[in-house]
């Protein structure tokens, strides 16, 4: 029997809609039948994890996520994936919360970089995640460098995250605009890009940049897939 998956989103519905299709497709396609793991989803409202970090309240979201962590465990989750980058800071306070494992966003996605032969990532997310050391730790320890864009460039993703694609907008200029941020981080050295915001894939795809992308959302997800169908 697969392991029982534990989403913990809502933070964006986007977001946790596409962990939910990329386990189920991903499957099907690999496999030729619809015997995909079950899946437990626990979605937030999103509101109060969109305030608390602008308020230096993540007592408040680390309390929020492991009481909502709990209700996957007790409802029968394997396991349990933080469907949402940002939200990692408190990934330490959830797994404490919990017997079961919570599946790690950076190693996965620090494993997909090593694998890929990067030594130097671009950073795309919140500017919670950018300006946060949440990437850095993670991957400066695996001899990664981790380049942001500039003040100017983290106020347009930033805005163009919560304004636009966690509410299912997808904007052409401000894929461009984006796309000239990615730009400015290959200038500086940058050898990959990490989508680091589960919203991102949305706007930004492979054939858009020449460099290799890191989508979380799909490398987390997929993990999420094999972790679950491992004996």
């Amino acid at each position: 029997m697969a392991k029982k998956i534990g989403i913990l989103g809502g933070m964006s519905p986007e977001s946790t809609v596409a962990y939910y299709l990329h386990i189920t497709h991903t499957y099907t396609q690999r496999y030729g039948d619809f015997g995909y793991p079950e899946i437990l989803i626990y979605s937030v409202s999103f509101q109060p994890y969109a305030d608390w970090p602008g308020q230096g309240r993540w007592d408040l979201i680390a309390h929020g996520l492991s009481e909502a962590a709990k209700k996957l465990e007790a409802a029968g989750a394997d396991f349990i994936l933080i469907a949402t980058n940002t939200m990692h800071l408190v990934y330490d306070a959830v797994q404490s919360s919990v017997r079961v494992p919570v599946l790690s966003l950076l190693d996965v996605v620090a494993e997909a970089i090593q694998a890929q032969g990067s030594r130097s990532v671009g950073l795309l997310g919140t500017r919670m995640t950018m300006e946060s050391s949440l990437y850095s730790k993670a991957l400066q320890s695996r001899g990664i460098e981790v380049l942001t864009p500039d003040q100017a460039g983290r106020d347009y993703i930033d805005h163009v995250i919560y304004s636009e694609l966690v509410a299912g907008q997808i904007r052409p200029q401000s894929r461009q605009g984006v796309l000239e941020i990615i730009n400015q981080l290959a200038g500086q050295g940058a050898q990959g890009i990490i989508l680091g915001c589960t919203e991102l894939p949305l706007l930004i795809h492979a054939d858009d940049t020449p460099l290799p992308l890191f989508d979380t959302t799909s490398l987390h997800a997929e993990a999420a897939l094999q972790f679950a169908l491992q004996d």
